[in-house]
């Protein structure tokens, strides 16, 4: 009864003024729907053609291309969303278009997002309550680019529900009203529209959450996708239609000239160098577009050194924990958390996702997720979560920090104050840099920055055409595309779905590529990991789309990396064997390669912060009865009493039990323990394991999972069952 009231009260109260406001929102949005879309789509089929359809230029011709055109109409320098998304722009309007990006595509900040394509609800909130238009304008473009974004990639991005769990019966009506206003202003293009649920429905859809004083829930839509993944459609997309676009070429410097007509000095191109080769050559250009993202300030000293920065960097970290910690289709946002801060809780690629922090950074290629960041993101989580549910350290499986680039509006009188939405500036020279902004409306900032460039620079070229634009993969994609791929080539199901949903209408040139397993079923497709559907097809593809380094497969062209720190490090050496086949690498090259990737995986998605957990100072925190049952399975490796085992112990013990594992899975296995790197696990260090294990800071060690079965299995002289993924200790 007190539920239905209080839902009452809300249609009277808050979400009258909610209704009122939306409305006119509603009908804008319903007379201008039909000109957008399909109409945009089928116009831009009808007028541009893309040369290369069926077969992408190598990154070789790519910068062939770059060397050997005399002059393009635009060169944009930086390959993230927004950077990709001016290409796009540029291209279809049949302007002659160069992209160089001196890392890889996405990887910065566009690949270490939340992952949501969204307007932005505590936006929208801030908007009423300040009766902020700037900000009211912001979420109502995002939302408009939400529904195209997920109309021009339907493979990489669907609607998500998120649910708002309230706990106060007053929170019920006024959260009602902001998110019905979030439907009413996305107007046409709202996902589906928002609703109230009882507790019990709450428990039902989302049984992890915590039941104590909890009155309701209220569920909404948003957009999810696959970040990087994106970023690359929307890059090989402006490739498709002739733009010459490169990865690893980095600007040196700008090249400037000097106006006959007006005798100022102007931006004309830049010289470049290929990272991989240490070439450099020149690309010239009649206009520059500076998208960067943290890095704006770099290229626009280059441009003056006297110049003030705009950028101001937050570093927002995510983690990745396992799956069951959510339902499969539900997402949960915390609106408040201990500093005011909003946290989201998101299954994401079977696994759960929880972030983000803002915290002021430096700017760096290569930001380090911080321990108090990752604790902060799980006692969050606790709060939200039944006590039943234990939320462990140890089932953090990846962690990152990236970049928000934050920007002061050049052009505003207050040069301090944070813009809240995105800065397009021209300085003297000719220099165009787009500058903040979100992921979901990259599209409509890359249109601005076009607009603003042409007129400029009086570059001859129409309207933009990229809403509704079809990116790689999409035209062909469709829901059912995974049961070809399963009936035609003999794909696994996860496998199959797999690929529909990362390559879309591409996903067939995969599948074409998949060695034979020599099985049953599978018929193709070898996996890289056991646990992840990543095939290594997927490897030799990832070369066809520019990928150079490992690091690029792990990360970006797959998102093992971000998935799961472990399975990205056993699958390294495979796939560094598979590119160098590829790609022609020396030994020495496949070295440097797996140990690039692996200082990666440690530095920046989490693994050291993870092995941190077990250092030479970790507490020994056991009871003298747990210390007994743990020493006497130690010694039931150390026969001799040395006081250490080594591999050899260990695998005298298996074959005693008639197990086989690799000699190097042993060596890796031993050397998660090993804290002093001696090639050994003394007593202390496998006390100090167990500890961290009974306070849930480590929760899949191997070694703990392996010596457990075999000591259950030496008792009773029975199968045991060595899995890297099985449980607690």
């Amino acid at each position: 009864m007190a539920f239905r009231k209080a839902v009452k009260g809300t249609l009277i109260g808050g979400g009258a003024i909610a209704t009122a406001f939306g409305l006119s929102q509603f009908f804008e949005y319903r007379r201008n729907q039909p000109k957008w879309a399909r109409l945009a789509y089928v116009e831009a089929e009808g007028q541009m053609k893309m040369p290369f359809e069926d077969k992408l230029p190598t990154r070789q011709e790519q910068l062939a291309t770059l060397q050997n055109t005399p002059e393009f109409d635009v060169l944009v320098v930086g390959g993230g969303a927004t950077g990709a998304g001016c290409a796009l722009d540029a291209v279809t309007r049949n302007l002659k278009t160069a992209l160089v990006e001196r890392s890889d595509f996405s990887s910065g900040t566009s690949s270490r997002s939340t992952k949501l394509i969204h307007g932005g609800v505590r936006y929208l909130q801030k908007a009423i309550m300040k009766l902020d238009y700037e900000q009211y304008m912001m979420v109502k473009e995002a939302l408009h680019e939400r529904a195209n974004l997920l109309e021009i990639a339907p493979h990489l991005s669907a609607p998500l529900p998120i649910m708002l769990p309230v706990y106060k019966w007053w929170q019920l009506p006024y959260y009602w009203a902001g998110i019905k206003m979030y439907d009413l202003v996305a107007g046409s293009h709202c996902l589906k529209s928002s609703y109230v649920l009882s507790k019990s429905k709450a428990l039902e859809l989302f049984p992890m959450l915590k039941k104590d004083k909890l009155v309701g829930a209220i569920v909404y839509y948003d957009g999810q996708h696959n970040d990087s993944r994106m970023n690359l459609a929307i890059a090989l997309a402006a490739a498709r239609y002739g733009a010459a676009i490169a990865n690893y070429t980095e600007v040196v410097r700008l090249l400037k000239m000097t106006d006959s007509a007006t005798g100022k000095e102007r931006v004309c191109g830049a010289r470049c160098r290929d990272v991989t080769t240490g070439q450099e050559f020149d690309v010239r250009a009649k206009c520059v577009i500076n998208a960067t993202g943290p890095f704006t300030d770099s290229l626009r000293k280059m441009d003056n050194q006297e110049t003030a920065n705009i950028c101001q960097p937050s570093a927002g970290v995510h983690i990745v924990i396992p799956g069951y910690y959510s339902p499969d289709n539900m997402g949960l946002l915390d609106p408040a958390t201990s500093d005011g801060r909003v946290i989201f809780f998101l299954p994401w690629e079977k696994m759960t996702i929880a972030g983000t922090t803002d915290t002021p950074t430096d700017v760096t290629a290569h930001p380090i997720p911080m321990e108090e960041d990752i604790n902060f993101i799980l006692s969050e989580v606790r709060n939200y979560l039944s006590p039943d549910v234990e939320v462990r350290r140890g089932d953090v499986l990846a962690a990152w920090s990236g970049i928000r680039p934050l920007v002061t509006d050049p052009n505003s009188k207050d040069t301090q104050s944070i813009c809240r939405n995105h800065v397009v500036s021209i300085s003297n020279t000719g220099l165009v840099t787009i500058a903040g902004g979100k992921w979901t409306t990259y599209r409509s900032m890359a249109e601005e920055t076009l607009d603003a460039a042409i007129k400029e620079h009086k570059l001859p070229a129409g309207p933009s055409r990229t809403m509704g634009l079809m990116l790689e993969g999409g035209k062909d994609w469709t829901p059912t595309l995974y049961i070809r791929l399963v009936q035609d080539y003999g794909l696994e199901n996860e496998v199959a779905q797999h690929l529909a949903a990362t390559y879309g209408g591409r996903a067939f040139e995969v599948a074409k590529m998949a060695q034979v397993t020599g099985k049953r079923w599978p018929i193709v497709g070898k996996r890289l990991v056991s646990e992840f559907p990543y095939i290594e097809s997927e490897v030799i593809y990832a070369i066809k789309e520019y990928a150079c380094t490992a690091i690029d497969v792990i990360a970006r062209r797959t998102r093992l990396g971000f998935l799961n720190v472990q399975a990205a490090d056993e699958a390294l050496p495979r796939i560094v064997k598979i590119m160098a086949k590829q790609l022609d690498w020396s030994e020495q090259k496949k070295k440097e390669e797996l140990e690039a990737a692996k200082t990666f995986l440690y530095q920046e998605m989490g693994y050291k912060a993870r092995s941190e957990q077990l250092t030479k100072t970790t507490e020994i925190s056991l009871t003298p009865q747990e210390v007994a049952r743990y020493k006497k399975r130690f010694y039931k490796f150390d026969k001799e009493s040395k006081g250490f085992i080594t591999t050899l112990d260990v695998q005298h013990v298996l074959e005693r039990l008639s197990i086989q594992i690799d000699e190097n899975a042993l060596h890796e296995i031993l050397n998660e323990v090993d804290l002093n790197k001696n090639g050994q696990v003394e007593l202390d260090e496998f006390l100090q394991l167990m500890s961290a294990v009974q306070r849930g800071q480590i929760s899949d060690s191997r070694l703990a999972i392996l010596m457990k079965t075999a000591e259950e299995s030496l008792d009773l002289r029975g199968p045991v069952s060595v899995d890297r993924s099985g449980g607690g200790v």
